[in-house]
């Protein structure tokens, strides 16, 4: 997939989950919320074990194909290649960027977390192909992680970034705005639309909200 990075660049709507869709039926849910206008999916299953993983993948693999999504994986750069994933996202004390980058290649992508304005300007120059900053909000995803408000989203807006970067952290239909105001222009989001009845209605209100942003920058 060449235009990986293309795609990427273009995605403005990232939704991260577990193998398990909360309970939901995984592949409906996916197929939903991808219609709705999310571009990138993450799979992120902190308490699964490799099978639990490997088993979920090909429906990851399966809905981002259908829809000319990316599909990544979370802490878990060792099996993208057997998963086909399209490549891995890597916490602050995760596995390091260089050696995510050695086990996805350089045809794959790598994105980051980042907290604060040390590892945002960090990861602007670090070689990731996009970052993520927050948590923005506290979040039960995240826990003991602090909020860092959208005082953290207003820097990473405050100049041009090499790669693309996405707000993250307790964002959706009610916080997203402001942080839309604060300069974002990508989000992640989990509970908004793992929790939300009309996952593929969810999606798309939230992804009009941020290309209103685009479009007012």
């Amino acid at each position: 997939m060449p235009d990986r990075r293309a795609r990427l660049a273009a995605a403005r709507l990232y939704l991260v989950c577990d193998a398990r869709g909360d309970g939901r039926d995984l592949a409906a849910f996916l197929d939903a919320a991808l219609r709705g206008g999310v571009d990138l999916i993450q799979l992120r299953d902190k308490r699964g074990d490799d099978e639990a993983i490997l088993r979920a993948a090909p429906l990851f693999r399966a809905a981002a194909d259908a829809h000319d999504a990316l599909f990544v994986l979370n802490d878990r750069p060792d099996l993208v290649a057997e998963t086909g994933a399209d490549g891995a996202h890597v916490g602050q004390d995760d596995i390091g960027v260089p050696q995510a980058r050695v086990a996805v290649g350089d045809d794959r992508i790598v994105g980051l977390s980042t907290h604060t304005p040390a590892q945002v300007d960090a990861a602007a120059q670090d070689d990731v192909d996009y970052f993520a900053v927050g948590p923005v909000h506290a979040t039960p995803t995240k826990p003991g992680r602090p909020a860092v408000g959208l005082e953290l989203i207003e820097h990473a807006a405050s100049e041009p970034r090499r790669v693309p970067w996405f707000a993250i952290g307790g964002l959706d239909a009610t916080t997203l705005p402001a942080a839309v105001a604060a300069g974002a222009r990508r989000a992640v989001v989990v509970r908004a639309l793992t929790a939300a009845s009309d996952p593929e209605a969810t999606a798309r209100a939230l992804r009009a909200e941020l290309e209103a942003g685009v479009g007012a920058a």
